[in-house]
Order: structure tokens, then sequence, then C-alpha cells
């Protein structure tokens, strides 16, 4: 990679660009590419995604969730605990019991759209 400065002419490279501030003014602030990103992390686990398309269906309690994955109470609660901190779950209490939903009800439609995997 080469150096970008004005005596290498790189800039007039990108005359035909109509603006490249424009471009970069473009770009979203630092702090919402921070929370896409964040979702993004949330969503790169296998096991999340599990979570996810379990919960595509409706309202799940947490003990259902641990029962269907076959996975210690404790990892489940991990992998729910990062979904509800990047707001892409939903959760009440019903006494003892937690309840977990999607925020979003076209999550996976749009996670497969991210991920260009949507069935045809």
């Amino acid at each position: 990679m080469t150096d970008c400065n004005l005596e290498n002419n790189c800039i007039e490279e990108y005359e035909k660009f109509s603006d490249l501030k424009r471009l970069i003014n473009e770009i979203p602030p630092d702090h919402s590419l921070y929370d896409m990103s964040e979702i993004l992390k949330a969503i790169s686990d296998p096991l999340r995604l599990k979570i996810l398309y379990l919960l595509e269906k409706g309202e799940l309690c947490g003990c259902h969730i641990d029962f269907v994955l076959d996975k210690p109470q404790s990892t489940v609660s991990h992998h729910l605990t990062i979904l509800k901190k990047s707001n892409l779950v939903n959760w009440r209490k019903k006494g003892k019991w937690t309840y977990f939903s999607l925020a979003n009800p076209k999550l996976i439609e749009e996670i497969k759209n991210i991920t260009e995997m949507e069935e045809e």
C-alpha cells in the first residue's frame, strides 16, 4: 500500500467520486457503528443463533430453552444475557420463571438476509 498524500496525486484519483467528504459524512457515527458491531457479535455464536431460532415461533420459558438445547442452565443463561444486552430478546418474569421472546419478530428473516442464506 502506498502513502496517500498530495504529492502523489492520490486524492486526484478520487475526484470521480463527486465529494469524498460527502461519502465520509454518510458513514454512521462511531457510537452507532459500535452498537451495530455489538449486535453482530451477539448473533455470531451458533448457540445464540439456535436460541433466536427457537424464539422465532414465540415466547419460551428459559427452562424449556435449557431442555431443548441440552445445555447446562448456566451456559444458556450466559448466552441469553448477551442477547438481552444486545436488545435482541425481550424477557419477563412470572413467579420464579423467566420467559423470553424476540424483540423483533422479523429478526430471523433479517439475519437470513444479512447472511444471504434465505431459503429459496
